[in-house]
């Protein structure tokens, strides 16, 4: 053997890739010693043994054997392939060039370079799988972005957060908590909704809500669904806080300081100025994920959000009603109205409910003063009739009243029969007139207006005209 082929047989035999070489006839020729190690052999398993009979009977590597034949079949110059190898402990990932020997211009052989790339095959599989990864938290980013954008129009912000993140957020359930319920409510909307457009009354409802929406999450309200008109609100929930109580009152004072400019909105759009009553309670509910498999909602139940609803029912427009644990939940300074006497349906004995007026700091709130228009006595009470509304159906049994003294937010109404204080009226004066009983004295009582037809402007200038020619004559 000459110096030249001697260092590079020294050459091949330090390489880090295997070399294998394999004549025609099929002999293994020539193995390094990293071929070896790679191929898990020894030098009496491969050297001078036919390729057939070193690697044929091992089952576990038709790839590696398929390799070799394609070189010889196929007469490439060169042929690379990407082989698994079984060394009977372990599986390899290994690289496989191979080219003909040749002496001149004729092919002697085969070459075959393998490199064991296991490792960087893991390495690639390792990126390959965070790609995966970060492809999958993409796309669920994006799944829950969607979810949000989709459902955040039904559900609130942090409704919609604590089902996406929580394990369990669709499933049925629920759990006791304590917090508070705001329900509100416009007042004569049904009876303007017969006067109005089916799409002008959405467009005033949307503006409506959308302006009240922005006054609840203001103080991290969460808005469980629309009651028609009404709205039934929750704070302290899904995030517990130990301000709910205040949050709720102040959201209160708040949606009802946004109403005189809403008003101006409607008038310039054409549409009836709305009064809203808010009633709030506070107390343990049932709170969670309500319905069956195929319809879910996010809700509360229990006599609390009930009696909230109660409450509300006696508010005038205007009102922010509240009840006895409401206020006790309440820490800050609270700016108190009238307190009223009640005794809502599933309550035994009567209640005190206050009237807020306005929350002190952090909140610093509170309502304007309201304008109130003097009553004017009738010299000639007007006759009226009216019906009584109970839970807002009205009944068919019509009474006569008389009206002895009014003004644009209220009246004193003279009835045959006693009424009760709280009580719900419709008096037809040309065309329906909602009030409230506020005060009773045998058979006299002050009534509050809640919603008025078209023609009470008309009707109440004819009133007073009436009254005043009268008493222009009786002075001459």
């Amino acid at each position: 053997m000459d110096r030249e082929q001697q260092i590079q047989n020294r050459i091949i035999s330090d390489l880090s890739e295997g070399v294998m070489v394999i004549r025609f006839d099929g002999v293994v020729e020539y193995v390094n010693d990293a071929a070896l190690t790679i191929l898990h052999k020894k030098p009496e398993d491969l050297i001078g043994l036919s390729f057939a009979r070193a690697f044929f009977t091992d089952v576990n590597n038709d790839t590696f054997i398929q390799c070799a034949l394609d070189v010889i079949y196929r007469k490439a110059r060169r042929h690379e392939c990407y082989v698994p190898y079984n060394t009977g402990e372990t599986t390899r990932q290994l690289r496989i060039v191979s080219s003909y020997l040749t002496d001149g211009d004729t092919a002697t052989g085969i070459i075959f370079v393998i490199s064991d790339i296991t490792e960087l095959e893991e390495l690639r599989d390792a990126v390959k799988a965070m790609e995966t990864i970060r492809g999958l938290n993409q796309q669920l980013e994006m799944r829950n972005q969607l979810l949000q954008e989709t459902f955040g129009r039904y559900l609130s912000d942090d409704i919609v957060r604590e089902i996406l993140e929580a394990p369990d957020g669709w499933k049925l359930g629920g759990q006791k908590r304590k917090l508070t319920v705001l329900m509100s409510d416009l007042r004569g909307f049904t009876a303007m909704s017969e006067r109005m457009r089916p799409k002008d009354l959405i467009d005033m409802l949307n503006h409506y809500f959308g302006e009240m929406y922005e006054e609840i999450m203001r103080y991290h309200g969460t808005l469980i669904e629309f009651l028609g008109d009404g709205m039934m609100v929750i704070f302290g929930a899904p995030a517990a806080t130990d301000t709910h109580a205040a949050d709720a009152v102040a959201a209160a004072v708040g949606m009802q300081k946004r109403m005189p400019a809403l008003n101006l909105w409607n008038v310039e759009h054409g549409y009836e100025p709305l009064g809203m009553g808010i009633g709030i309670n506070t107390g343990s509910v049932i709170l969670g994920n309500i319905g069956s498999e195929r319809r879910t909602k996010y809700g509360v139940l229990g006599a609390v959000v009930n009696l909230a609803g109660r409450i509300e029912s006696y508010t005038t427009a205007g009102q922010i009603l509240i009840s006895p644990d409401t206020r006790k939940a309440i820490r800050e300074k609270l700016e108190i109205g009238e307190t009223i006497h009640v005794s809502p349906k599933g309550v035994t004995g009567k209640i005190a409910l206050s009237e807020v007026i306005g929350i002190g700091d952090p909140y610093g709130v509170r309502l304007e003063e309201s304008f109130s228009c003097e009553l004017q006595t009738l010299e000639t009470p007007v006759p009226v009739s009216y019906m009584v509304l109970e839970d807002k159906a009205v009944d068919d049994e019509e009474q006569n009243a008389v009206i002895l003294a009014l003004s644009e937010a209220e009246a004193v109404l003279e009835t045959d029969v006693p009424l009760v204080p709280y009580q719900n009226l419709c008096l037809e004066i040309g065309g329906s007139l909602y009030v409230k009983v506020k005060e009773t004295d045998g058979t006299r009582s002050r009534i509050y207006f809640t919603a008025k037809p078209p023609c009470f402007k008309a009707w109440m200038e004819q009133a007073v005209a009436v009254a005043s020619v009268v008493q222009e004559g009786s002075e001459t």
